[in-house]
């Protein structure tokens, strides 16, 4: 006797096989994404080897600009890192909730991604710059973004460098190779530029111009050991105004990064770090009517250890800041003291990430803060000290030079001690996106949320929510320009939200293997309701001498 099979069976049998399916087919889209990742590191290298032995001498993008540690493994760059920016940074005073990318090329903000033991690319959270990185404890108004406007962000050079190909060719004519001082087993790679560059700002109904010389620095130390690497990146501007008015805004920043191979699971990095700059006049922390802004130092020492569980992934680290504020000065010749705002930060964080394949690991992570003034209350009474926590969960691209990035999304509360101050709570959201879609091109996104203490009474903070982008071109083999775009929406608790935007271009002309010339556009735009609007357009040329 045949058995009848119910149409509710039937119904639940041809479910369960779509169902099956389904999951196979999802499950298999990481194994399809890691070979294809390697067919086109294949088909890349071999194009970029064919490509070399044709051009012999000529000088590429990779070869015109020395080779920085941007915490995505091995990059390039020639551009300034001033300290000032909306990303960061520039990404926010004061409490970053996440790092992004940043296209400075001496920026090693922990941008999401690292070096292994064994040397090469993954996607991990190491900062390597110290504190960069921090929910707590990021002092600098814009210390670690990326600006549109900042005349030292808009001619940086492509993002990702170029993989190594299989079979290596001969690289000996490279126009690239050999660049740089060595002093022992370091490679010294200075440059210094020096513009002439005009400034005009609009504030309400008042306008200000100024034309002023800025000279800037920047340097790479390398080390070429044949296990350990050791990294030292400095970079610093200084102003001077040649006819108008307008604040001036020097800055500087040096980076240490020690990268220790344990094993060949295991990488550890001592990082240590000095930034100075001024604080900007747009920010609302800053003080009215002063000549001169107070100065911003911040010292900062951390570590990170990495770790390979098979398919697990582990990253702990650990990061200690002191910040200090010098004093405004006013056209009288008084000054304001803001010690009151000097103090201590220090925070840990954990990530456990898990390998559907090497070119796809999503992660979770938590982090949990302390920052300590030094005085216990403010000048208006209130004890700003205070707890951070935060957690958030994403995912990590790496299809080699082409496609990498990350996406976290998540949610940072900051407990102040004063109970008059209330708690901040943000979801956030961070992420970079790096992509090549051919050589000599470059898009580079980032997504930054970051918590900013603020000072005023009766007030806790704000939220900054940041978006930045990118884009570089080859336009010659000895031309490269450069589109930035930025937008920053602070996001108040009691008051109408603020919006800044920026936008600029630039170019810079590769005259021979020790000079560039430099040619920059900038316009920013700040909507701050309840206040002043502010309008600031920028433009220089310059001339860069590099080894």
């Amino acid at each position: 006797m045949t058995k009848r099979i119910s149409n509710d069976a039937l119904r639940q049998r041809r479910l369960g096989a779509t169902l099956t399916l389904l999951a196979s087919t999802i499950l298999a889209i990481p194994t399809i994404a890691a070979a294809q990742s390697a067919n086109n590191r294949n088909t890349n290298a071999t194009a970029s080897s064919g490509s070399t032995a044709r051009t012999g001498g000529l000088s590429t993008l990779n070869e015109t600009f020395p080779t920085r540690s941007t915490g995505t493994g091995t990059s390039t760059g020639g551009a300034n890192d001033p300290l000032s920016s909306p990303t960061d940074p520039y990404s926010a005073s004061n409490t970053a909730l996440a790092g992004s990318g940043s296209a400075d090329p001496l920026d090693q903000t922990g941008n999401g991604l690292s070096s292994t033991a064994t040397g090469t690319t993954s996607l991990a959270t190491t900062p390597l710059r110290a504190g960069a990185n921090m929910l707590q404890g990021t002092p600098l108004n814009q210390a670690d973004g990326l600006i549109a406007d900042d005349l030292g962000e808009l001619t940086v050079p492509q993002q990702n460098a170029a993989e190594e190909a299989i079979e290596g060719g001969d690289t000996s004519a490279r126009r690239g190779d050999g660049l740089g001082v060595k002093l022992g087993t370091f490679t010294l790679r200075p440059s210094v530029n020096q513009s002439v560059n005009s400034e005009t700002t609009r504030s309400g109904s008042n306008t200000s111009r100024r034309n002023y010389l800025a000279t800037t620095l920047n340097g790479t130390l390398t080390s070429d050991w044949a296990r350990h690497a050791l990294t030292i990146t400095g970079a610093g501007t200084f102003q001077k105004n040649i006819s108008g008015t307008g604040q001036t805004e020097p800055n500087a920043r040096l980076d240490a990064d020690l990268r220790l191979d344990l094993s060949n699971q295991t990488v550890a990095h001592v990082l240590a770090g000095y930034a100075f700059e001024r604080e900007d006049a747009s920010d609302p922390n800053a003080i009215a009517g002063t000549v001169e802004q107070a100065r911003v130092d911040r010292f900062s020492l951390g570590g990170t250890i990495e770790r390979d569980f098979g398919i697990l992934r582990g990253t702990a680290a650990l990061t200690g800041t002191r910040t200090l504020y010098g004093s405004a000065r006013f056209a009288d010749g008084r000054s304001l003291s803001l010690s009151d705002r000097d103090r201590n930060a220090v925070e840990g964080r954990i990530r456990v990430g898990y390998e559907l394949s090497p070119a796809l690991i999503p992660f979770i992570e938590a982090t949990l803060g302390r920052a300590l003034y030094d005085d216990d209350v403010d000048r208006l009474g209130y004890a700003r000290s205070s707890w951070s926590y935060g957690g958030r969960a994403g995912v990590q691209l790496d299809l080699g030079e082409k496609l990498r990035g990350e996406l976290g999304l998540g949610y940072a509360i900051v407990d102040y001690e004063d109970a008059r101050l209330k708690s901040i709570d943000a979801f956030t959201v961070d992420g970079t996106l790096l992509w090549s879609p051919q050589r000599g091109t470059d898009v580079d996104l980032g997504l930054r949320t970051t918590v900013q203490d603020a000072t005023a009474a009766g007030q806790s903070g704000w939220v900054d929510y940041q978006l930045s982008a990118g884009l570089s071109h080859l336009i010659r083999n000895d031309l490269t320009g450069r589109l930035t775009a930025s937008s920053t929406v602070r996001d108040y608790p009691s008051t109408q939200n603020a919006l800044n935007w920026s936008l600029g271009t630039g170019v810079i002309w590769n005259i021979n293997r020790y000079f560039d010339a430099t040619a920059n556009l900038g316009y920013e735009f700040t909507d701050n309701p309840g206040g002043t609007d502010s309008k600031q357009l920028r433009a220089g040329v310059g001339l860069t001498l590099r080894r």
